[in-house]
């Protein structure tokens, strides 16, 4: 992991007391809440339906055991014992006192943590997939570049006050476990025909109101110029993006109407005065940052274990969860194991104190200290022997967290909804318990296979169910809460927004219309194909004809 030098410390430091002071003037009526609205944004902290909200940055998803103790610690003593992990691999705790707020950032700053540039009109944490650095099916470690993009965009005096908010993700498996065709820049990392490492750029994806799939803008580019074409992009949107109507500021707004033809022209015009210049990336600097995540000192090991090879044999249950939950590494005799956060009865993505610090001691035990976060808000053990499963596997039975749920219907994203959000229409949660409830058999769900549930309760789209194979929207209709489906979306390399089946279903429907659109799946597959290409090859009329068929 990147390790925090003096300059990065001191600067963390004056920002904490520079926002200790603003918070202090605030609250003596100082400050105005117009004033104080843009630094408390800067600072990660919102103010909800019934509390304020602090997103805590989880640099492209990568966290320690010291660092998630703290957290649990800050969850105990600051809130109500839990929190929340968010689809940008970041973590919300959803109940802090706003006049406490600096001393949370002062607990954070000790395990080199900080909230800074998690909300407000600038770039936020740049995400990853949760694998990098670990999967055999990887083309480059993904994290360097991020932790290249962070430091670059950190404080970065040109776009502190973008239009509107900026979302980075960066892509370096085969699989695109990162959502990175919907983000204002996804970035793809690609050799050339001679094998030199660069990125396949897009730019002007998004969600929210308006959902795009982002589109090519440079199918390669270097990578020494990593920066200055980000910036060259980011100049053009700061220029030229819209400030007087918020529903209309993002990049993909701009995209789309000046066509990306237009909007590639003149990024490649502003480049021209920046592509040689100070933000041209070195190898000694691409060799500093890639310093920080060189591999731990594995063991030598075989791929095989006499002890997981019986537990297989005598426990289905564990036949599960290592089906489920546990993939392939790129070291012989290790695996990646996902700690799905998805327990039914649970809301998706959280966790409490206690079961982050019991995390936290088996990161230590079996994974080198290190997890990751998950854009599906899952957490992920990336180095655990293969010898150390059924231990691992015991323990995490005991605290209900060997959920074997992941990839499956039950391993949905969710917002917080209307129980805490005051944008929300409906409340998200308890729909992802009742299809939670519905759906709770292991055999019933390896049936369906694969397919991905995503639930936001509102426009703004933060569960992201615009890319849900199925997808939940809560709307308010004169009042009251109720739920638009859309089926279709897919988030991976073959990117898709879902589309409306029709009218909205009140909340005690939503099981039963999730029911009878799987019974339609499971009528017209064939050859066990997953959901998506069931829908891509029949098309929606079926699925709406069953769900919206009457009763003989």
């Amino acid at each position: 992991m990147y390790r925090y030098d003096q300059y990065d410390r001191q600067m963390l430091q004056d920002r904490i007391a520079q926002f200790r002071d603003q918070t202090r003037r605030f609250l003596a009526g100082e400050l105005e809440n117009a004033q104080f609205l843009p630094l408390r944004l800067q600072n990660g902290l919102y103010v909800q339906r019934l509390a304020p909200m602090l997103r805590v940055a989880i640099p492209y998803g990568c966290l320690s055991s010291v660092q998630l103790r703290k957290l649990a610690h800050i969850a105990r003593h600051y809130d109500k014992g839990y929190a929340h992990f968010s689809t940008r691999q970041n973590i919300q705790f959803n109940w802090p006192k706003l006049p406490e707020v600096p001393d949370i950032l002062a607990e954070l700053a000790e395990v080199e943590m900080h909230a800074i540039q998690t909300s407000g009109n600038c770039i936020r944490n740049t995400t990853t997939d949760q694998f990098a650095g670990v999967s055999p099916h990887e083309i480059e470690d993904s994290r360097p570049w991020c932790e290249i993009i962070r430091q670059w965009s950190t404080f970065h005096p040109e776009f502190a006050h973008l239009p509107r908010k900026f979302k980075i993700a960066v892509c370096g498996t085969e699989t695109d476990q990162a959502a990175t065709q919907v983000h204002d820049i996804g970035l793809y990392i690609v050799r050339n025909f001679t094998g030199d490492v660069g990125f396949q750029v897009l730019v002007g994806g998004g969600l929210g109101r308006t959902p795009v799939i982002g589109q090519v803008i440079n199918e390669f580019l270097p990578w020494q110029h990593l920066l200055s074409y980000l910036d060259a992009i980011l100049r053009i949107y700061n220029q030229e993006g819209r400030r007087d109507n918020k529903y209309k500021a993002r990049i993909k707004i701009l995209v789309k109407e000046l066509g990306v033809d237009v909007f590639r022209n003149k990024v490649e015009a502003e480049w021209q005065y920046t592509k040689d210049g100070p933000n041209t990336l070195t190898e000694n600097e691409f060799k500093r940052c890639k310093a920080f995540f060189t591999d731990p000192v594995y063991d030598t090991l075989v791929n095989d274990d006499a002890a997981v090879s019986a537990k297989l044999n005598s426990d289905i249950r564990f036949n599960n969860w290592m089906e489920r939950n546990v993939r392939d590494h790129k070291q012989i005799g290790y695996r990646i194991v996902t700690l799905c956060l998805k327990a039914t009865g649970a809301a998706p993505g959280d966790l409490d104190a206690e079961q982050m610090e019991f995390v936290a001691d088996l990161a230590d035990r079996y994974s080198f200290g290190e997890l990751r976060v998950t854009h599906e808000q899952n957490l992920v053990l990336t180095d655990v022997k293969l010898l150390d499963l059924p231990a691992l596997y015991d323990a995490l039975q005991r605290e209900h967290l060997a959920t074997p749920y992941t990839g499956l219907l039950s391993d949905m994203i969710s917002c917080p909804g209307g129980d805490f959000c005051s944008l929300a229409n409906a409340k998200s949660i308890p729909i992802a318990e009742a299809i939670q409830r519905r759906f709770d058999n292991f055999e019933l769900q390896q049936q369906i296979g694969e397919i991905t549930l995503n639930i936001s309760g509102c426009m703004n789209a933060c569960g992201h169910h615009h890319v849900g194979n199925i997808g939940v929207l809560g709307v308010d209709k004169k009042g009251e809460e109720f739920y638009q489906v859309t089926l279709g979306g897919s988030s991976d390399r073959q990117a898709a927004l879902g589309k409306v089946i029709g009218p909205s279903f009140a909340q005690e429907e939503m099981p039963d219309v999730v029911d009878k659109v799987l019974q339609v799946y499971l009528a017209r597959r064939q050859n066990n194909e997953r959901f998506i290409d069931t829908y891509n090859r029949i098309g929606i009329e079926p699925f709406q004809e069953h769900v919206y068929a009457k009763a003989d």
